[in-house]
């Protein structure tokens, strides 16, 4: 009984002390202690370049392109969902409207058939015929039944092949065996007249970020890793979910094959789960990832993913800040992982002055990066 009871102890201290660990980094990772972009320090493959295309952007995190070029922004420390115009085709907006505010985490956004969809931690908001409402935008909540757990409740959203509005629901806690509904993406029929979600995948820890194969139409999702288990256990993860039903192994397993030290017991054994389709490193926290289909860059680049690594929160020496470009082949498999863009974090000095978070392809074949530490937008685009 004193054992059990010491152990409990032990274990409600390390939910203290992660819990403050997270409590600081929420607290800083809106600010540039720099205060300002050092676009110098980012190394790109030879002919890239990156620019700044919007500034001033609070804690810029998920993207979503309108029909009419319009990028809306969502955001996960804030309270405002944003949209972004480059009316005169020059690589940088040059107009910005205020659509949502006093919004619950609205770091989800999503566009279908004229309309945004944006995700709160518990609802889902509709903004009918947006991009000719930007100056006096309305919207109504079509769904607000989701779980309203804070702790990984900002919310990716966004339309698949089917039709359905895909919304993951991380799990409410570092580790531990929640209900069915948490750990686990979700769709649901935004045209329903009574919208009930359906559980596509479950043993997701926490996904922020997923596309769809442009040739087979198949999902892939990043997911993040358990935290306190050391630097370098267990691996961030990039999934492949060809077909509903499938389970991805969290709490029991991580990244495979690391069993749980709390839950790996509670399950069964490895291979009953669906092991990644890449490692991505311990604490990179890839969260943003599209496959590219534009013919702006490189051939070699078509129907690759580009990835952001948010980067490590608590690791002794940091990793991730960085975008990756992951090569799939034709049985999707996938063949190499190799830096993309890097320079926000100085491994030197362990200084960072920017966390790339999302991206998003615009109709030309560049792509846009939000950065939710240095609040801005940037556009990497290639020159022949």
């Amino acid at each position: 009984m004193i054992f059990i009871t010491y152990v409990n102890q032990l274990t409600m201290l390390k939910n203290i002390l992660l819990l403050l660990a997270m409590m600081i980094s929420i607290a800083c990772n809106g600010q540039n202690k720099n205060n300002y972009i050092q676009l110098e320090t980012i190394k790109l493959p030879p002919n890239f370049e990156i620019s700044v295309w919007a500034e001033d952007v609070p804690n810029a995190r998920s993207l979503a392109l309108g029909d009419n070029g319009t990028v809306f922004v969502g955001n996960r420390q804030g309270d405002k969902v944003y949209a972004l115009r480059d009316n005169n085709k020059d690589g940088k907006a040059d107009e910005k409207f205020i659509l949502a505010e006093g919004l619950r985490m609205p770091n989800g956004v999503a566009f279908k058939d004229g309309h945004l969809y944006v995700a709160e931690v518990s609802k889902i908001h509709r903004f009918k015929d947006i991009e000719k409402k930007l100056s006096n935008p309305s919207s109504e909540v079509i769904f607000d039944q989701f779980p309203d757990k804070a702790h990984h409740g900002w919310k990716f959203i966004a339309f698949g092949p089917d039709g359905k509005l895909y919304v993951p629901i991380g799990a409410p806690c570092n580790i531990c065996e929640p209900e069915e509904i948490f750990a686990s993406i979700t769709r649901i029929d935004v045209n329903s007249a009574s919208i009930k979600p359906e559980i596509f995948a479950k043993g997701v820890r926490n996904s922020v970020g997923f596309d769809w194969h442009p040739v087979t139409k198949e999902l892939w999702f990043t997911d993040n890793g358990r935290d306190m288990m050391g630097d370098d256990i267990p691996d961030c993860e990039l999934n492949h979910a060809p077909q509903k039903g499938m389970h991805f192994g969290y709490p029991y397993w991580h990244a495979g094959d690391v069993k749980d030290p709390e839950f790996g017991n509670k399950g069964k054994e490895k291979n009953a789960y669906t092991a990644p389709s890449a490692k991505l490193g311990a604490h990179t926290a890839p969260l943003g990832m599209r496959f590219y289909t534009g013919s702006q860059f490189p051939e070699k680049f078509r129907n690759n993913i580009i990835v952001a690594k948010h980067g490590s929160w608590n690791r002794s020496k940091k990793v991730g800040y960085q975008l990756t470009n992951i090569t799939v082949d034709k049985q999707n498999k996938v063949t190499k992982e190799e830096v993309f863009a890097e320079g926000w974090l100085d491994k030197d000095s362990q200084e960072v002055w920017g966390r790339p978070v999302d991206v998003l392809q615009l109709a030309d074949g560049s792509i846009l990066v939000s950065d939710d530490m240095s609040n801005c937008i940037y556009r990497i685009s290639y020159k022949k």
